[in-house]
Formats: C-alpha cells, sequence, structure tokens
C-alpha cells in the first residue's frame, strides 16, 4: 500500500524533507509508517501524528492512500 508521510516544524528540519510517498507492507500502523520513512525509532522529544488530518495515536492502523502527519510537541509561553 501506499501512503503519504508529511513532517512539520522541527521534525522536518530534523529529517530534511517535508514530504514523501511511501510503499509500506500492511497491516501497519503510525509508528511502523515513521520507522519506514526514517529508518529509525521515536526522536528523543514527543511527536504527534494525524492521520488524513485528525489526531490519532502512534498505533493507529494505516490504510491504503492516508496521509500521515508527524509533527513535534508544540509548547508556547
Amino acid at each position: 500500500m501506499t501512503v503519504t508521510v508529511k513532517f512539520f516544524a522541527r521534525l522536518r528540519e530534523d529529517m530534511n524533507i517535508e514530504n514523501m510517498s511511501l510503499d509500506i507492507p500492511v497491516p501497519t500502523d503510525a509508528r511502523s509508517v515513521w520507522a519506514a520513512a526514517t529508518g529509525r525509532k521515536m526522536p528523543e522529544y514527543d511527536i504527534f501524528c494525524a492521520i488524513n488530518q485528525a489526531h490519532a495515536h502512534l498505533d493507529h492502523m494505516v490504510n491504503d492512500g492516508d496521509e500521515v502527519a508527524f509533527f513535534p510537541q508544540i509548547t508556547g509561553g
């Protein structure tokens, strides 16, 4: 199956890429999409995930054609 992966803010800078199309085996969850897209485990800081522009947990299942976005926890003051 094919998914679109997007990175935002600090993650986009860390990955040096904004988005990619990724072929992955099924079934899979957002955490596995992260690993396939980055080739590594989760970053040292907290990240959030959205699937098709809706907040999702990293264990949420991903379907063919989904957009999976990752972004760092954002704090303000």
